[in-house]
């Protein structure tokens, strides 16, 4: 329905009934009086405020013009797809996030301001006039995927664009540079931080301590890359860390009907009947609910799982390399969609050539100062009820091999007392000729019958006969480990 008479005089009569229209009709369609969205032009959709504000917001600012159909106010957007025809593809942007409610929401998140609001709306076009398939941000997306996957430079990029658009239709509306498609996509959450780091990972060059610092304050090294003189190559980093905001993502995936409906699957459809056939099941999740019941009255809530592992990039080669990417899980989809790429997050790409070992604590400032501000909440458009609501986040599991294990958690993971569980009774055995220690008394989590704990000839050559030992508390750890002294990074807090 088209409306586009309320960009007329907001002096006139017309304009006065439209307003009321407006009004009358967010009422009817069960939106609460004190909480209406305002589409003047000074708020843009992005607070709520009660009838008479909004009205009072409107004669004095104006309408936003291009608001000719009230999506906002609970008219249906015939351009977008319903709820259950939404393919939760990662491609999918037919609907878009909103700006926070409240006015005691901190101001740092730029992406949901009013400028975002309306670049992204008019994304939302088509490719060209008459084209019914694609709009300019699903035809931009998929391209750019195919650049990933097949590793295309930046200037044969461009120049693929170039050559698309003048393909196309005159009056379409494709990017002809690589610059110009990164500006829309950067406008969905999709941007990346490059952080300098020192080249011995003492700090991260960033606050307002060392933003602007040319060496290290720990070590002296300097910040910049050498040439083979030694001498300083100034404005070339040594090392290099890239981070993936965390936050916007998060935020995007309610944007998508069907996506914030499976983000709730673990409550609404998922069998609870004791079986293990979710992380939903385990006792780390219920722990969770029971200590923090308000966090988990709302299923939206993310369970979140860090990853991280080294690879080496240049595998067809000789190199000695090591780069170390940092995943994020959710685990409130269902099994089958948990593990899917489009679903996992690459969140930090920390640099070689040698991996970051027990200073991988320096490279996660970032991300953990995020998970700190989803902790306390952040407001969210949620695309399937139609509501704004506060997610939050909490990370509950870390997944890795044994010794990134070391590494995430300062647990020793090598040597006789390598178990984190048993500590100094793990009970280790050293092979001499292997030259390797280990740990032979895994029986002693068997049950007492276990006909295993009698087989001496298959295991070491004796009887087991003792329990499993009991892990420590949290007290008991602290007892152990307070009198030792470690160094703080007095950059980050936690």
């Amino acid at each position: 329905m088209d409306r586009s008479w309320l960009v007329a005089d907001r002096r006139t009569k017309e304009f006065q009934r439209g307003v009321d229209e407006l009004l009358l009709f967010a009422f009817e369609n069960g939106y609460d009086e004190k909480k209406i969205s305002c589409p003047c032009l000074k708020c843009a959709h992005s607070k709520s405020w009660k009838a008479q504000t909004v009205r009072c917001h409107l004669f004095q600012n104006g309408i936003d013009q291009t608001y000719t159909r009230w999506i906002w106010h609970g008219e249906l957007n015939t351009e977008s797809k319903s709820p259950a025809e939404d393919t939760a593809s990662s491609e999918s942007v037919d609907q878009i996030p909103m700006q926070p409610e409240n006015d005691d929401i901190d101001d740092d998140i730029s992406f949901d301001s009013a400028d975002a609001f309306n670049h992204v709306q008019s994304e939302h076009e088509p490719l060209y006039p008459g084209c019914e398939g694609f709009t300019k941000m699903k035809a931009l997306v998929k391209l750019y995927n195919l650049k990933a996957k097949h590793q295309v430079s930046d200037g044969c990029f461009s120049e693929l664009l170039l050559l698309v658009g003048s393909m196309l239709p005159e009056g379409n509306t494709f990017p002809s540079s690589f610059s110009e498609a990164k500006k829309s996509l950067c406008a969905l959450g999709m941007e990346y931080e490059k952080i300098h780091v020192c080249p011995n990972d003492c700090l991260l060059y960033r606050g307002e301590k060392d933003e602007d610092e040319t060496r290290c304050r720990v070590c002296q090294a300097s910040r910049w890359k050498l040439n083979k003189k030694g001498e300083e190559l100034e404005g070339v980093p040594a090392k290099v860390l890239w981070y993936f905001p965390l936050i916007p993502r998060l935020r995007t995936l309610f944007s998508s009907a069907q996506t914030a409906k499976d983000l709730t699957w673990h409550d609404t459809e998922r069998i609870n009947d004791g079986k293990l056939r979710h992380p939903a099941d385990s006792k780390t999740w219920k722990e969770v609910d029971s200590k923090w019941p308000e966090f988990s009255s709302d299923s939206r809530n993310l369970r979140l799982a860090l990853s991280s592992d080294g690879f080496n990039p240049f595998y067809s080669t000789n190199i000695d390399y090591s780069c170390w990417p940092v995943l994020m899980s959710i685990y409130n989809l269902p099994p089958w969609l948990c593990m899917k790429r489009k679903y996992i997050m690459l969140c930090l790409l920390i640099s070689g050539p040698k991996e970051p070992g027990n200073d991988i604590d320096v490279f996660l400032q970032p991300l953990i100062e995020d998970l700190q501000k989803l902790w306390t909440g952040k407001q969210v458009y949620d695309a399937y009820k139609r509501e704004y609501f506060l997610l939050r986040g909490i990370l509950l599991w870390t997944i890795s091999d044994n010794p990134a294990y070391g590494n995430l958690s300062g647990n020793i993971v090598k040597g006789y007392n390598a178990c984190p569980v048993c500590v100094d009774g793990t009970k280790a055995t050293r092979l001499a000729n292997y030259r390797k220690c280990v740990v032979m008394r895994h029986r002693r989590w068997l049950p007492r019958s276990h006909p295993y704990r009698r087989k001496k000839e298959d295991f070491d050559n004796t009887v087991e006969k003792e329990t499993a030992p009991i892990p420590l508390t949290g007290l008991e750890v602290l007892e152990r480990t307070k009198h030792l002294k470690c160094h703080v990074f007095d950059t980050f807090s936690m």
